[in-house]
């Protein structure tokens, strides 16, 4: 798999979020810092899953907000789409873990294309709940794909995830 091409797509809350108890306002969000590490290590293209309403500034007014939204089993309209998902035989999924699984508008990107016969990488970032079910989520809305084991970095580490990230890489024989 290290000479295929790949997809780091990911979604990423800048701004008000809960790191190490507290709520700090994030130039860049923690998905996107570790986004951009896969990147540098693989090669692998970048892509933001963004929402086109977005969600509010204030932290607990959007967990609110993705708490309704996976109630509902919501699928928030994106932005756009990747313009040529078929070139891609590796896809990096990345998110935040919100409420035990993916944010909504990563369920939007993976029921918009055909993953059959992709690999699939999810990673997330949390405060202390992992992936939570989010593998299982990625297997059931892409069952044609093969599902690597994901990495879990806490949103406060992801500065010093470096030796992380590569060596979850290595482990599933992405990177030398």
């Amino acid at each position: 798999m290290a000479n295929s091409k790949s997809l780091s797509a990911y979604f990423s809350r800048k701004g008000n979020n809960y790191v190490g108890g507290s709520i700090v306002n994030l130039p860049i969000g923690n998905t996107e810092v570790i986004a951009k590490k896969i990147q540098g290590l693989t090669g692998s293209d970048l892509f933001q899953i963004q929402t086109v309403k977005p969600y509010p500034e204030d932290y607990t007014e959007t967990t609110k907000v993705a708490q309704d939204e996976l109630s509902q089993n919501a699928r928030p309209e994106l932005t756009e789409m990747v313009d040529d998902m078929d070139s891609y035989d590796v896809i990096y999924i990345g998110y935040p873990n919100w409420w035990g699984t993916m944010p909504m508008a990563v369920f939007t990107f993976l029921d918009s294309c055909d993953f059959s016969g992709k690999t699939i990488i999810p990673y997330c970032t949390h405060e202390g709940s992992g992936m939570g079910s989010s593998e299982r989520d990625i297997k059931k809305l892409c069952p044609n794909a093969k599902v690597l084991s994901g990495l879990a970095i806490r949103g406060g580490s992801v500065g010093r995830a470096d030796k992380d990230v590569a060596n979850w890489l290595k482990r599933l024989d992405l990177i030398p």
